[in-house]
């Protein structure tokens, strides 16, 4: 069943550790989310409403009646990955509602619609009635045919992000919806619609209410953050940060991703008067070529770029500058991408996310000459990842023997024992063994303390906390 639009790296949302599934629960629900931040803001809300409408969250889909996949489909891998854990969720568990919300069935419905394992195909415009919707085919399944109280409402997803993962010492708070950029590459603007920004005062109540559910870090997300208030009056991004910082009590804030040409002297000055705003910067690149980044009608060119990144660094050295990179784009030839690798390399970035360029109907680049063969961009992106990997281990030695604050998120392998797991403010992983350490009782999750990074193991630094 499709629910008709109007007109115009896998997680899944955890049940509070310790908590026990009420005798009067109506149903038990399992929530995976596949793609970016906006969507783990997205299924925070969902998690919300069904905890409103009696629903107990579990993590394996054998004990659920519902499953929720809140997809992804930036890539055609994405899209593949939505299909398997859909059908593996109804292999798991064939009398549960299986449900695929999200970007996915925005853009295709009728794809997801011809696949039997699926219950339910709803997409963003209609995102914030999965609840109800679900909840009432669960209802029918039990041969209840009275209707539940509307879940959620009338009012959008879009609007209204309040809610938490349970468990998680760190939220999301979505701040602006939409695009309006409409890159040749992306279908962001067809599947999440035209930028919104969502009133200062409602981000405000909503950073608040992380704070009261026990976050200690916020992250501000959306698809296009540097235009946050262009709609709105007397507002914009800097000012909301502001206002953020001076209205609430929150430990730690984060800022999840700005294109160059939106970072400036100005915006930087918030980060050194107000070190409770994380020093890690996301500026997504896409390519290093000039030539190919106006064929992405990308809105810099590799000089702003790389002027941008100078200006963070020259004002916080120690920050974390990550980036996304596209291998493959149509038209890239090999002298391109050597010279769209070189730079990435010269940028010295903290990491790379790493995207083989994959067609999207209804983007404009699926219509330009020149695609390069899969095998071509297979080999690319194995020359691309050895970069990416040699850029963030050397981030990461640069910052050894360095003391930074740490948000610990609990243990590796469970209250009782094993290594503790926590994020730096610049966004480096670490592990902390309360053996190991000189003041053990420091490390408590949902805590922030001093932490001194002293080795590189793998892709996770060990850091040793001091008084």
């Amino acid at each position: 069943m499709s629910i008709p639009s109007n007109p115009m790296p896998l997680d899944f949302i955890r049940p509070q550790q310790g908590s026990i599934e009420p005798a009067s629960a109506a149903g038990r629900v399992v929530i995976h989310t596949h793609g970016c931040k906006l969507n783990q803001a997205d299924s925070s809300v969902l998690a919300r409403q069904f905890r409103q409408a009696g629903y107990v969250l579990v993590n394996d889909v054998r004990d659920a009646d519902i499953f929720v996949l809140n997809t992804c489909t930036v890539t055609s891998t994405a899209d593949s990955k939505a299909r398997r854990s859909l059908r593996a969720a109804s292999r798991a568990n064939p009398d549960a509602v299986v449900v695929a919300a999200g970007c996915y069935p925005q853009r295709a419905a009728e794809e997801l619609d011809r696949m039997a394992a699926v219950s339910l195909v709803i997409g963003n415009e209609d995102k914030h009635r999965v609840a109800s919707l679900a909840v009432a085919a669960h209802r029918q399944k039990l041969g209840l045919t009275s209707d539940p109280a509307d879940i959620g409402g009338s009012q959008s997803i879009n609007m209204d992000v309040t809610g938490n993962l349970p468990g998680r010492t760190r939220g999301m708070v979505k701040i602006q919806e939409g695009c309006d950029q409409v890159c040749a590459y992306c279908i962001v603007p067809k599947v999440r619609g035209r930028e919104r920004s969502i009133p200062p005062e409602e981000i405000v109540r909503q950073v608040q209410q992380k704070i009261e559910e026990g976050c200690r870090e916020v992250t501000l997300t959306g698809t296009q953050l540097g235009t946050y208030g262009f709609e709105l009056h007397d507002i914009d991004l800097r000012e909301l940060i502001r206002r953020v910082l001076d209205e609430t009590e929150l430990a730690r804030l984060r800022v999840s991703s700005l294109q160059p040409q939106e970072i400036s002297s100005e915006l930087l000055e918030l980060w050194l008067a107000d070190a409770r705003l994380c020093p890690h910067f996301h500026v997504p690149l896409q390519s290093g070529c000039d030539a190919t980044l106006s064929a992405m009608r990308r809105r810099y060119d590799t000089a702003r770029f790389a002027g941008t990144v100078n200006l963070i660094r020259q004002a916080i050295p120690e920050a974390g500058i990550t980036a996304d990179l596209i291998v493959g784009f149509p038209g890239e030839e090999a002298g391109q991408f050597e010279e769209s690798l070189a730079f990435a390399a010269e940028m010295a970035f903290s990491d790379i996310h790493l995207f083989p360029y994959s067609r999207r109907p209804g983007t404009s680049a699926v219509y330009l000459e020149g695609h390069v063969a899969e095998t071509e961009k297979r080999e690319r992106m194995g020359r691309a990842q050895q970069v990416a990997r040699h850029s963030f281990n050397l981030f990461r030695r640069g910052q050894l023997g360095a003391t930074r604050p740490v948000l610990w998120e609990g243990a590796e392998n469970g209250d009782n024992g094993g290594s503790w797991k926590g994020l730096t403010d610049n966004y480096i992983r670490v592990l902390a063994s309360p053996a190991d350490s000189e003041d053990s009782q420091r490390i408590l999750p949902n805590t922030i303390t001093q932490a001194r990074l002293t080795e590189l193991r793998g892709e996770t630094v060990v850091a040793v906390p001091v008084s």
